[in-house]
């Protein structure tokens, strides 16, 4: 079979499916007739389509369509995988970046790398690669990285605002702040006076890095962050952090949670002199040993959830309570790493440099010239302390109430695993400071976002984890479109499936 145009004398062209049997020339079906240049070559297409069919008869089902039919499967058949983008992204991530007051920054580049860092996180090479894939836009890495220069120059103190003012309201008001540091490690090798060779929290101990503190509100909402040198003792960082926040929006002192790494005298004075309470995990191993006499006197007779205050010189107080679920992981703990510990002492890999105070090691002691053992003794002495956690406070909160308070703590460790895994902040690649530090703006930015996804989806209970509906938003599609008539481009969102309709509503509700 082949296809075939007959000039009517009215001057269409009627475009036809021709069959030869036995010498004998017959139209297997008329697949349409018209006068529109463009009209007359869909058909003719469809008729070289249909001759292809090596059944006649299903020629003649084929000419049981109707033109409208036609038109449409030829309408399908126009398009290609670059009229179709990934909508979801901005859709969802878009419509909270303008909630939060983001799109007040007049830097497009900007809102792209934020959304970027949130649906597809990695490298600004892959950024690149993700808006010309999705977003059909061409641009250079060199491009991105100017970007990054303008927004250090430009906007980064004015993100850093918006993000701040938006937890304000969200919180109604910074009345608890809670701090932490981490560390971010590079891929380069060599050192500068930002980027340092230090103790690192992620294990790389031979790449430079730095550090990065970070204050965040109830629930984990960002307030501010700071950047320091890779070899900055995280204790010393608190103070520098509470002061350029506080001094940029002058909020009234906070009470300061923060882990027993930030516990001092100096951070602990320094805090009371600026108006600060302060609730901080304490050390009660290292306290003096009047007051370690204190808590094992009290401790006998503690139960779950028992506690005791310990009152100071200073005015401070010192609470220790016990939990029997802690004993227990306390127990199971020392018994794990001394059965480490007795597998190397039997093969012989203990010498005397192993005797110290790191870990499990602080169990060994040394006898006579040369033999190394266990002190049953010290375990004995360190099983007393299971199951009991202090907290050092100069508040005159009751004792739940800074349990409470303390508990939110995990909520600025999460923010960090966010930072890490979810939005993949680490490795750095930059290695000039203003872009270090606008790479590290636009992971705040994406943090609050982020946040912001995760508080609507706990307010409406939805079921869904703000990394499961970053997910969701990669196969949330539109596809764009050129009208036949006005040869107008359109763009129509395509069908969503239920989980994807579920996170749309909740995003765009009022």
């Amino acid at each position: 079979m082949f296809a075939r145009k007959v000039k009517n004398r009215s001057g269409s062209v009627s475009v036809q499916v021709i069959s030869k049997e036995q010498g004998r020339y017959r139209v297997e079906c008329t697949v349409g007739t018209s006068s529109d240049p463009e009209e007359i070559e869909r058909l003719w297409m469809e008729a070289k389509r249909r001759a292809k069919e090596e059944n006649p008869k299903q020629g003649r089902l084929f000419s049981l369509q109707s033109r409208d039919d036609l038109s449409a499967k030829s309408f399908i058949e126009s398009f290609s995988n670059a009229d179709v983008h990934v909508a979801g992204p901005e859709l969802i991530f878009g419509k909270l970046f303008d909630r939060i007051g983001l799109n007040q920054i007049p830097d497009a580049w900007f809102r792209h790398m934020v959304i970027a860092r949130l649906a597809f996180p990695s490298s600004k090479l892959k950024t690149v690669d993700y808006l010309y894939r999705y977003e059909g836009k061409v641009v250079t890495v060199d491009a991105l990285y100017k970007s990054l220069d303008r927004l250090h120059k430009r906007h980064k103190a004015q993100i850093e605002k918006i993000v701040y003012e938006h937890t304000r309201k969200r919180a109604k008001g910074i009345s608890v702040v809670f701090y932490d540091v981490t560390t971010l490690y590079f891929e380069a090798e060599d050192e500068d006076d930002l980027r340092k060779i230090g103790f690192s929290k992620d294990g790389k101990f031979q790449h430079p890095q730095v550090m990065l503190g970070l204050l965040v509100a109830t629930g984990g909402l960002p307030i501010g962050y700071n950047l320091y040198e890779g070899n900055t003792f995280e204790g010393h960082t608190l103070m520098t952090s509470l002061k350029g926040i506080e001094k940029k929006y002058g909020f009234k002192p906070p009470v300061v949670i923060a882990d027993a790494a930030m516990l001092s005298k100096k951070n602990l004075k320094e805090l009371e002199e600026a108006g600060h309470e302060y609730i901080v995990g304490a050390r009660i191993k290292n306290e003096s040993d009047q007051i370690k006499r204190e808590i094992l006197k009290h401790s006998v007779s503690m139960k779950d959830g028992d506690h005791l205050f310990i009152e100071r010189d200073n005015g401070s107080r010192l609470l220790v309570t016990y939990s029997s679920t802690r004993a227990h992981k306390d127990s199971s703990n020392r018994d794990k790493g001394l059965r480490r510990l007795r597998k190397k002492l039997k093969s012989g890999r203990l010498t005397k440099q192993s005797i110290n105070q790191r870990g499990y090691n602080k169990f060994l002691t040394l006898k006579g010239e040369v033999m190394i053992t266990i002190d049953d003794e010290k375990i004995r002495r360190d099983g007393k302390w299971d199951g009991l956690k202090g907290y050092q406070t100069n508040t005159k909160f009751p004792a739940k109430t800074i349990i409470e308070n303390y508990s939110q703590l995990w909520q600025i460790e999460k923010a960090f695993r966010i930072s890490k895994t979810d939005l993949r902040i680490r490795p750095i690649y930059h290695y000039r400071r203003r872009r270090i530090e606008s790479h590290l703006c636009v992971a705040f930015a994406a943090y609050a976002v982020y946040k912001e996804l995760e508080s609507l989806l706990k307010k409406n209970r939805v079921q869904m984890s703000a990394q499961k509906a970053s997910e969701l938003t990669r196969t949330m599609y539109e596809l764009e479109y050129t009208l036949p008539d006005s040869r107008t481009r359109q763009r129509q969102l395509l069908n969503m499936d239920d989980e994807q309709s579920l996170l749309y509503r909740v995003v765009n509700e009022k």
